[in-house]
């Protein structure tokens, strides 16, 4: 059993980059769903859609939601099963973070959701036209 990974963000953000991590690594055997929020989609719809979702995605090691933008409606709407105790939310998803996460199969909910933050923030680098740092 593996912890379940669930991408909620705007538009298609989270398919996009679950399909680019999909094409950067041979495999990954964690399983992943996104939910895609469009401006126009009903915010009670969504919720319901989360739940069927994290049913889904529960496979007994809890499920690691990763949104878009903090304090944004993907995030809010996570917000509402924050109180689960078989669910960790980090927000600021970013590729980085996504393919960190997806390389570590093995871990624990908390593990993978250190893993997330520590992904996304590593990620983040400045370049400069001498090369980049960190």
């Amino acid at each position: 059993m593996a912890v379940g990974i669930l991408l909620i963000s705007h538009n298609q953000v989270g398919a996009e980059l679950i399909n680019t991590a999909r094409q950067m690594l041979s495999c990954y055997t964690l399983p992943t769903k996104v939910i895609s929020i469009g401006i126009h989609d009903d915010r009670d719809a969504i919720k319901l859609k989360l739940q069927q979702t994290l049913d889904e995605t529960e496979q007994g090691q809890g499920t690691l939601i990763l949104t878009d933008m903090f304090g944004s409606t993907p995030s809010n709407i996570a917000c509402d099963v924050s109180e689960r105790h078989d669910v960790r939310i980090v927000s600021g998803l970013n590729l980085p973070m996504l393919i960190r996460v997806l390389n570590y199969p093995n871990l624990s909910l908390d593990e993978l959701e250190n893993k997330a933050i520590t992904g996304g923030q590593e990620g983040v680098a400045r370049c400069h036209h001498t090369g980049c740092t960190s």
